[in-house]
């Protein structure tokens, strides 16, 4: 079977079905709405049936046709599959763009103090840091590599876990001072507690309710204090002096060392039902930047983990 259509048309056509928009396809293919509807008209044409529902008066969205909408998955498909054959082309070496996506908070207070030692290593990978709270589609956005925080389960990808978690509270070492010490855990009533809601609709997210009941306390109010949405900033106010905040042993590990934080109750131990894994999709594990990139991860975690451990 000949293939004449032009794949600018079967992209013009992908794209103007998300967004239902020739102007909104346009916008995202860098060219005018003029040439993605004559790029649909033609693959039509082509066809011999419509591919879209248009009004008398063009001003509504775009809806594609029943047969269209059969076809979209494939098409779809099919590019993933482009972009991952232009991938195999560029695994003779490690030369290239490592597009890397993980959370603000661990970019700002694990990974990006340790990345220059990945750069040292592999001068010839320039790097991509994609930082969002959102499940990102690493096809659909070009994502090699990432770092996402959970029970280790996510549709289409590989997750290697990195990290473990304890749980436990942390303050400056000026608060504890100026509030006694804060020597025992009936020290903690009438403190401000720190919140981080960054993913508080999350299961297994830990709260200072699920801390608190687990080291058995129950007469310390826990649904009052500072609410903070950001991991970084909760450490940070932490850092500022202005409370006591659950502290996730990954995130204040090198606060914790630097002295700027002290861990409180260090017998009161609390596991998290979360932990951080290394994701990737199966067909690139053996792309040699990624490959060198999660064998880099995996090797600083360890070093992560046995400073924790003295």
């Amino acid at each position: 079977m000949k293939y004449p259509v032009h794949l600018n048309a079967l992209r013009a056509f992908e794209a103007s079905a998300r967004h239902q928009s020739f102007s909104a396809a346009a916008t995202e293919l860098h060219v005018t709405s003029a040439a993605v509807g004559q790029l649909v008209r033609g693959l039509e044409e082509w066809l011999g049936v419509p591919l879209f529902h248009r009004s008398a008066s063009g001003t509504i969205r775009l809806v594609p046709t029943d047969i269209a909408q059969r076809a979209l998955p494939d098409i779809r498909a099919g590019f993933d599959r482009l972009t991952l054959g232009l991938a195999r082309l560029q695994e003779a070496s490690t030369n290239g763009v490592l597009t890397v996506t993980t959370s603000p908070a661990f970019a700002a207070k694990w990974l990006l103090p340790r990345i220059d030692r990945f750069q040292q290593a592999h001068p010839e990978t320039d790097m991509r840091l994609d930082t969002s709270l959102k499940l990102l589609d690493f096809a659909a956005h070009g994502i090699d590599i990432g770092v996402r925080y959970g029970a280790g389960s996510w549709p289409g990808l590989a997750a290697e876990k990195l990290f473990d978690e304890e749980i436990y509270p942390v303050c400056s070492p000026e608060f504890r001072r100026k509030n006694g010490g804060l020597r025992t855990l009936s020290g903690l009533k009438g403190r401000t507690l720190i919140h981080d809601l960054s993913m508080e609709n999350s299961s297994g997210f830990p709260t200072w309710s699920t801390w608190l009941e687990a080291a058995g306390i129950h007469d310390v109010v826990s649904n009052r204090g500072l609410r903070i949405n950001n991991s970084a900033a909760v450490v940070q106010a932490a850092i500022d002096g202005h409370g006591v905040a659950l502290g996730r042993s990954v995130m204040v590990h090198d606060d914790l060392a630097a002295g700027r934080l002290v861990r409180l109750f260090s017998r009161t131990v609390c596991p998290s039902q979360l932990a951080y894994y290394v994701v990737y999709r199966p067909e690139c594990a053996e792309l040699p930047r990624l490959s060198a990139f999660r064998n880099w991860l995996q090797s600083e975690s360890l070093i992560t983990q046995r400073g924790s451990e003295k």
